[in-house]
């Protein structure tokens, strides 16, 4: 059997009125990316979009969106993210841009880079806050926000290794 490597784009969608965040669904992104890649890269790239293309995760508070795709054609992808504008969900149009963050092998690397990059978005949240209350606030949330556990997973994993070894 042949397993089929992917490639996940990690991608923030990003709206002009944080109101419209509750608008997200898989669905809509699903259909949204499908037909950018068919304005943008016509027969070739709708073909290579049904075969392997899939929301793994998505987040509507944050707008954190988690795409599958096939390793040899993640680029058609992420080329036509460039090109949507608006989303269309619920019989409402609301205009929007995807912005991918990062471009992973694993579902984990992307949870890792995720993490860094809320951690690299609250230290320059503490630089904006004007009263001490935001600041202990934010100071908090950074704090909170570690890779620990994924730092302990790992070193079991290499003890493990390590035990198996012998």
């Amino acid at each position: 059997m042949v397993r089929f490597k992917s490639r996940y784009l990690l991608c923030e969608v990003c709206f002009s009125e944080r109101s419209s965040l509750p608008l997200l669904e898989d669905k809509a992104i699903y259909n949204t990316v499908r037909a950018a890649v068919n304005r943008a890269h016509g027969d070739y790239g709708s073909a290579h979009f049904n075969i392997g293309v899939m929301v793994k995760y998505l987040n509507a508070h944050t707008g954190v969106v988690l795409i599958r795709c096939r390793k040899g054609h993640y680029q058609l992808i992420w080329s036509a993210l460039t090109f949507i504008t608006c989303l269309e969900n619920r019989g409402q149009r609301v205009p929007c841009f995807i912005n991918c963050l990062h471009v992973g092998g694993t579902i984990r690397t992307c949870q890792k880079f995720l993490v860094k990059y809320n951690r690299q978005q609250l230290d320059r949240m503490l630089l904006d806050c004007k009263t001490d209350a935001e600041k202990q606030e934010v100071r908090r949330s950074i704090l909170s926000c570690s890779l620990s556990a994924v730092r302990e997973e790992e070193a079991y994993e290499d003890w493990s290794d390590d035990n198996e070894e012998i």
